[in-house]
């Protein structure tokens, strides 16, 4: 018996140096590992951002519209007067990632699109990107990773169709149209 409870002692003993080794390990790793910069994109110069807005039911031709910021800072307004394309003007110095919401007239129903990139002046605005928008969200933030990840688990893209450039045509129409 005396030797069974040395050889447990001993059992115990290496089974807690390892388990201390490996997360001392860890930790050394994780300090170790560069941080991922990714590069803040801002306007300029004033940029206008144009698109359409459509509902579960159609255009939407009447609604405003409000372009914020991370912070939630109104950065521009805008609004649908009697048509479906709207017009927007963004101030040059505005830091991206932007949100642009439309509150359709008579309805409760907020839609929303994610502007995470400089290049791109078109973002139509649909239930699909308000959902885009909403995952992207839940995920941590309007990174360009989270809104990759999120438009592939919302629009349901099929395997043939995951390339580089998102959908085949348009590249301006990528992921449901967030951009």
């Amino acid at each position: 018996m005396h030797v069974y409870n040395k050889n447990k002692m001993i059992k115990a003993v290496f089974i807690t140096s390892m388990t201390s080794l490996l997360l001392s390990a860890c930790g050394d790793q994780q300090k170790k590992s560069p941080a991922i910069k990714v590069s803040v994109q801002k306007y300029k110069q004033a940029k206008v951002l144009k698109g359409t807005v459509l509902d579960e039911k159609g255009p939407v031709r009447e609604g405003d519209i409000n372009v914020v910021d991370e912070t939630g800072r109104v950065v521009a307004t805008a609004s649908l007067d009697n048509s479906k394309n709207y017009s927007v003007e963004i101030p040059a110095g505005t830091t991206l990632p932007i949100v642009i919401t439309v509150n359709p007239k008579g309805s409760s129903e907020k839609l929303k699109a994610v502007v995470i990139s400089t290049a791109v002046s078109r973002y139509d605005i649909s239930p699909l990107t308000t959902k885009i928008a909403n995952r992207a969200k839940e995920l941590g933030g309007y990174t360009r990773a989270n809104m990759v990840l999120a438009a592939d688990s919302t629009v349901g893209v099929p395997d043939a169709n995951k390339t580089s450039t998102g959908f085949r045509g348009d590249p301006t129409t990528q992921y449901g149209g967030w951009h």
